[in-house]
């Protein structure tokens, strides 16, 4: 997937010393641009900074190009200052479908989130969560317990779904990873792969004694009943990346390492 060429940068930093160092060093070599004017946005950070600035600039129509400023940097590419417009131009796009998240408060409040990573949920007090999970609206398990459950994308697979043990996925395989967190019961469940197409429903069972969060990413709701999360296909983020350091390429590389 190509793009068009890129002559103006436009970026934005963490406040990291780190994140902050790489921007005045951009802003010497390169004459920067306001968002408005630019082809493309840089973010400098971590992958939560570049999570951040997906969430906040999604709309924006400009692919975004993450350098890494952070620790993993899984969502980035190498932070080097030379030959950056070459690169930015030579870069491999990934379009990137967010999941929306819907969720009803025992107050009735109804409240809408993206997520890029992962819708998930989890218990909000000492005692497990029980969950019930239709998928198309067909029940599937009458009552999951557990710590929490989550609903993962391709791209979020490798982070808080890949810690909790479940599969990571190769982009372009139209799945999402549906997987327990601390599962009690069914004891022997470990989760599924769903078609991206599923819209999966979750009920919370004894909500007001056993009091359960919603999360979208970083957007968090508190004391739901009920949650349907689905794959969002009008708001996809274009995200570029080195030819030979690509998402793809990274998400396979992870299920080789041990």
């Amino acid at each position: 997937m190509g793009h068009k060429e890129i002559t103006k940068i436009a970026c934005v930093a963490s406040d990291t010393p780190r994140a902050q160092k790489g921007l005045a060093t951009l802003a010497k070599r390169y004459p920067l641009v306001e968002r408005d004017e630019a082809d493309v946005l840089i973010a400098l950070g971590g992958d939560g900074f570049m999570l951040q600035t997906i969430h906040e600039h999604m709309d924006s129509g400009l692919p975004i190009y993450g350098m890494n400023r952070g620790t993993i940097g899984f969502l980035l590419n190498e932070f080097n200052p030379d030959t950056l417009l070459k690169r930015l131009n030579l870069a491999q796009v990934h379009a990137l479908n967010p999941l929306i998240m819907t969720a009803f408060t025992l107050s009735g409040q109804q409240v809408s989130a993206l997520a890029f990573n992962e819708v998930a949920l989890l218990r909000h007090s000492q005692q497990s969560a029980k969950i019930r999970v239709c998928i198309n609206g067909k029940q599937r398990l009458e009552k999951l317990i557990c710590d929490g459950i989550m609903v993962a994308t391709p791209a979020g697979s490798t982070a808080y779904n890949l810690s909790a043990r479940g599969p990571i996925i190769p982009l372009g395989s139209n799945v999402l990873a549906l997987t327990p967190v601390s599962p009690f019961r069914p004891r022997r469940w470990n989760g599924a792969l769903l078609p991206h197409s599923a819209t999966i429903e979750f009920e919370i069972l004894n909500a007001e004694r056993r009091p359960v969060s919603a999360s979208a990413d970083s957007f968090e709701v508190r004391e739901v009943a009920h949650v349907t999360i689905k794959e969002d296909h009008t708001r996809p983020a274009c995200i570029l990346f080195d030819p030979d350091h690509s998402l793809e390429e990274r998400i396979f590389n992870e299920q080789f390492i041990y």
